[in-house]
């Protein structure tokens, strides 16, 4: 990559749309939480595509499955004129609880109109886009529980050795528990989730956090931290490892973040579009900005193409794409190790099973 989008590349593909089907997907994970997502399949000339639904937690009546909206979808397009007209149409019966949730549903319908015109074409992503899937290297992303507690990592090395992580940092860590977990030399990333506008409720037990963890983990990405005063002081001498995720919505973002960090976790889903995720690459290239690839607890193809990216775009990063299994309570042994083998499908916007 040269630091242009590579957009164009994409934008004329020929797409046929003659229908749309939805498939409700499932599973519990970690913690016994109930995740629900939305396969959208777009049929046309004898093929199909598929995206992933990522943006419903709960069935509440507004999931694609539930609502199986039927929508003006179908004609000749190019798939930069289908994402102009996605653009245009009412996805929701109701305007969501959160607004990432537009972009989330809009990604759905986009990737799997990416994956329809590549199998309408006979041709893979990475052979339009002209780059070598390499590799890919993961994390698994994960919690300590409400009652923090090492033994979810020691579960998951224990079944599957050299496995790394990402985790969420809170302020419930006791200081034995950060060194516990440091001693493990198996994390990658501390997520602060400090860009969710959640109450800071202890600023005292907060700081303390951040301050163990600094010296705890001197290599890891610290992803999302708060925006307060108090934190950003503590983050001064770390901006080179300081990443952000939940403020990327478009590559006009990078860079106006609350502290001048380097890195960026780009997160499909949360971006929304094709056009603006590939303007993100090329921003993030032009100003050599790291990367690694997030997603939002994909149970079907959206995982998969999500572990396509980053072997396109960000292959040896700690990428948050582990295989879903990864992503139950207790994972069983013998899930696949990182760095996952280039597994991309012939034709199509896929990462073979």
């Amino acid at each position: 990559m040269n630091g242009e989008s590579l957009w164009p590349r994409l934008a004329e593909l020929p797409l046929v749309i003659e229908a749309c089907e939805y498939d409700r997907l499932h599973a519990v994970l970690a913690y016994g939480f109930e995740r629900i997502t939305t396969h959208v399949r777009l049929v046309g000339a004898g093929a199909g595509g598929l995206g992933e639904d990522v943006s419903v937690f709960r069935e509440d009546g507004t999931a694609l499955h539930e609502t199986r909206p039927s929508l003006p979808l179908e004609g000749e397009w190019t798939l930069a004129g289908f994402c102009d007209h996605v653009a245009t149409l009412e996805l929701w019966p109701q305007p969501p609880e959160w607004d990432g949730a537009l972009r989330c549903r809009n990604w759905a319908f986009e990737s799997s109109a990416l994956d329809l015109a590549l199998c309408q074409a006979g041709r893979s992503m990475h052979d339009v886009l002209g780059i070598k899937p390499q590799p890919v290297r993961f994390v698994n992303s994960l919690g300590l529980g409400t009652e923090p507690s090492i033994e979810p990592l020691r579960r998951r090395l224990a079944r599957s050795p050299g496995v790394r992580f990402k985790l969420d940092a809170e302020a419930t860590w006791a200081p034995a528990l950060v060194d516990e977990v440091a001693a493990t030399a198996a994390v990658d990333t501390l997520d602060f989730k400090g860009q969710y506008g959640l109450e800071v409720k202890d600023l005292e037990a907060l700081g303390a956090l951040y301050d163990h963890v600094l010296a705890a983990f001197p290599h890891a990405y610290l992803e999302d931290p708060h925006d307060l005063p108090e934190i950003a002081q503590r983050l001064g001498d770390h901006l080179e490892r300081v990443s952000y995720d939940a403020p990327i919505r478009s590559a006009e973002d990078i860079g106006a973040t609350p502290l001048a960090a380097l890195v960026v976790n780009v997160k499909p889903s949360r971006i929304g579009s094709l056009r603006a995720l590939l303007e993100v690459y090329a921003r993030c290239t032009r100003e050599r900005r790291p990367t690694y690839g997030g997603g939002m607890g994909e149970l079907g193809v959206g995982r998969g193409q999500i572990e396509l990216l980053a072997a396109l775009f960000h292959a040896d990063a700690p990428n948050d794409v582990a295989p879903s299994a990864y992503n139950k309570d207790d994972p069983a042994g013998g899930l696949p190790a990182s760095p996952l083998p280039p597994r991309p499908e012939a034709t199509g916007f896929r990462w073979a099973a």
